[in-house]
């Protein structure tokens, strides 16, 4: 990959989650400074509820074999509060489908990227997005 890495992960980000999240009244909010640090948030203006990738990348110039960029996901709800969605399956839901509960989706080129960022849109969308909207609570531990 050659140019901003930032803003690949943004057009690869909406172009496989963005689609859904739309049909669920997210949008992604329009704030490059924010986008050039690496945050995207999501937010649903009925709901004041927001899903917010932080993406950390350390290649930006071309894939290589060093150490694998990353980004993870909260959720933050109308009320402030704010849950990683790693968190939210592992603990709250007791779901071990991720490696732990401070999970980062870690990839080295756009196949890993394009499956990283699929898994974690059908963890929001089954999950994140539900909680958000208090349709989806975690059972009493």
């Amino acid at each position: 990959m050659t140019g901003d890495g930032q803003t690949y992960f943004r057009v690869l980000l909406t172009t496989v989650v963005g689609q859904a999240f739309t049909a669920a009244g997210y949008a992604l909010n329009e704030q490059p400074i924010q986008w050039a640090g690496g945050q995207y948030r999501f937010v649903h203006a009925g709901l004041s509820t927001a899903i917010q990738f932080q993406h950390l990348l350390y290649q930006d110039t071309e894939w290589s074999s060093g150490q694998p960029s990353r980004f993870r996901v909260v959720l933050i709800r109308s009320d402030g509060h704010q849950r990683d969605l790693s968190r939210l399956v592992v603990e709250d839901f007791g779901v071990a489908i991720l490696p732990s509960s401070r999970h980062w989706w870690t990839y080295r080129n756009t196949h890993e990227l394009g499956q990283a960022l699929a898994e974690a849109g059908h963890l929001i969308i089954g999950y994140g997005m539900p909680w958000l909207s208090g349709d989806l609570i975690p059972p009493e531990r």
